[in-house]
Formats: structure tokens, C-alpha cells, sequence
């Protein structure tokens, strides 16, 4: 197997409210994943890591994956429960609310054994979200996962991906995380997540003392702001015509991603500030376009649609 870019993390349903009161459409997501997805769609070969259940909800997603291009590298589909669920509420504005249900002993269950040395070794990018690390043993899985691929010479992509219902505690997320950014190389962190590594006021130290190459902040409607060799780069979006889009931070980075790759970016020593600014605008054009569709796997964008974007307004 070879990949550019290999997913670690947990899939997630969301359950999401149907045509009939007290019914649900279901729908298979969760950030790693819609990562993988979004960066398959970019032009990329992805691969997922994980455990799975070995019952409809773990067979669904994994033909989800599938069915989008992600090879899915599975020890075994487990009779354990690991899936989690979250019920999606919408309010009269709009708004978004998340229920989310493990079902008992609902870890992860990615034990360190079963992240195969060979898998990462044969990925270009290793990346993984910081919702992995909101239970143990999953949480000490992923860390082990990143330490194997910062020990493999591997970039290491981390998503902050705050979803306060998974944690006991806000603080137990920033000790967490704090553990896991010095093995990180490409950071993303979305502008409501920046106080849980450092703050605005200490984001940049943060970024120095754990050398991290580059960390990126989505700012919704308004595009990026990307860091790197202690130089900013903001990177407007182009404008969206909605603003509730579960996914749309996914998209943004599968695409970032993808463009970083596509640009023969292969360590951190090939990351140069024009590619690094040309990667964020194709990636905050596929969050736009996420946002315009309303979110979730089916509204990430394929290449095309993320260029012709990016076409039409060069010509504005």
C-alpha cells in the first residue's frame, strides 16, 4: 500500500432529523474521516486506520469511506461497541446541536499494536484530529500514533477539533492537546479553538516552543490566517452564502492538504510560503464551497469545483 495521506481517528453517524418527527436520516462523518475524503476528492490517495463495530453502524461506515475513495485499514471489524453517534438538533435560526452517544465501553479501541508500523510507513502525510484523544485507551493510541510518525520522518497534520460533549472537562482537552503538539508539523486550529493552545495572545509562542512548521487558523466566512517562519499570511475566502456547515473545516483542510502534496511538498524542509499561501486559498475555496452546500460528506468538493471557484473570482 501507498498513500499520501493516512487518516487515524474515529468515524462518526450523525443522526440527523427526518422527514418524521422521532425519525433520522443517518449520515457517516467525523473529522479524520471527512479529511481523508475531502483530500481523495482533491486528487489524493487516503487511507483510514481504525477499529470499527462489526454490526450495521461499523459495516455503513466503512462502506462510506469506501464508496468516496479511502481505502479502510481495519485489523478487524469488533464485536466491542466503538461507534460514535451524535443526534443532530436544528433550531428555528438554524442553529446546529450535537447529542453525542458511545455506546458502552464505546472507546475507540485503536490500541498502539494495531497502528502498524508499515501502514504509516507507507504515507506521505499521517493526520489526526484531537477528538481521538477525548477517551482513554484511544487517547494513549493516538499520541502513540503520532510519536510513530514523527519517528518515521512523516509530516504530522493535527486537527483541533474541539467538540465539548466528548470531554468531562475543557482543561482535560488542553492537557491533551499540549501532549500531542510536539509531534505535530502542520496545525489546524479553528478561530473559537485558539484559546485551548495558548490563546491569541500566546498562539504564536506556542507554535515556537513546540516547533511546530506551520499552524493554520479558519476563520469562517473570512478565510485563514496561516503562520509560518514567524511571518502571517491572511487568505481571504471567497464569500459564502450560508454559515452552518458541518464539514466545511474539513473540507478546507483535506484540500490544504492536498495542494501542499500536489506541490511536492514532502517534509517540512519543501514547505515555502507561496505554496503554503496558494494551499490555503484552495482550501478556504472548498470550505466556501462546503458551507454554500450545507456541510457533510456529500457537499465536500472535488478539485474542479474547488479550481473553478478560485477561477471565477481571479476574474472578478
Amino acid at each position: 500500500m501507498r498513500v499520501d495521506l493516512l487518516a487515524i481517528g474515529e468515524m462518526v453517524i450523525d443522526f440527523l432529523p427526518g422527514p418524521e418527527p422521532g425519525s433520522y436520516l443517518r449520515n457517516a462523518g467525523g473529522a479524520p474521516a471527512n479529511v481523508a475524503i475531502a483530500a481523495t476528492r482533491s486528487g489524493l490517495t487516503a487511507a483510514f486506520l481504525g477499529k470499527l463495530g462489526n454490526d450495521d453502524f461499523g459495516r455503513f461506515l466503512v462502506a462510506t469511506l469506501e464508496e468516496n475513495g479511502v481505502e479502510v485499514v481495519l485489523t478487524e471489524l469488533t464485536d466491542e461497541a466503538v461507534t460514535t453517534m451524535t443526534f443532530v438538533t436544528l433550531g428555528e435560526d438554524g442553529e446546529r446541536s450535537f447529542t453525542f452517544v458511545r455506546k458502552p465501553g464505546a472507546d475507540m479501541l485503536l490500541a498502539p499494536a494495531d497502528i502498524r508500523t508499515e501502514v504509516i510507513a507507507a504515507a506521505t502525510i499521517v493526520h489526526i484530529g484531537s477528538c481521538s484523544l477525548s477517551r482513554s485507551p484511544s487517547a494513549e493510541a493516538t499520541l502513540e500514533g503520532l510519536r510513530l510518525a514523527r519517528n518515521a520522518g512523516k509530516l504530522v497534520s493535527f486537527d483541533v477539533n474541539y467538540r465539548a460533549p466528548l470531554w468531562q472537562r475543557e482543561s482535560d482537552a488542553v492537557d491533551r492537546i499540549a501532549e500531542a503538539l510536539p509531534f505535530v508539523d502542520l496545525l489546524k486550529v479553528s478561530e473559537e479553538e485558539v484559546h485551548l493552545v495558548g490563546g491569541p495572545a500566546g498562539f504564536t509562542d506556542c507554535i515556537a516552543a513546540h516547533g511546530i512548521a506551520v499552524a493554520v487558523e479558519t476563520l469562517g466566512a473570512r478565510g485563514a490566517r496561516c503562520h509560518f517562519a514567524g511571518q502571517t499570511v491572511d487568505v481571504p475566502a471567497p464569500p459564502a452564502v450560508a454559515v452552518d456547515a458541518t464539514g466545511a473545516g474539513d473540507a478546507f483542510w483535506g484540500a490544504f492538504l492536498a495542494h501542499l502534496v500536489k506541490a511536492g511538498v514532502r517534509n517540512v524542509g519543501d514547505i515555502g510560503l507561496d505554496a503554503l499561501a496558494a494551499a490555503a486559498r484552495y482550501g478556504a475555496a472548498a470550505g466556501s464551497l462546503c458551507v454554500r452546500r450545507k456541510g457533510a460528506i456529500a457537499a465536500l468538493p472535488t478539485r474542479t469545483e474547488i479550481l473553478d471557484l478560485l477561477n471565477k473570482e481571479a476574474v472578478r
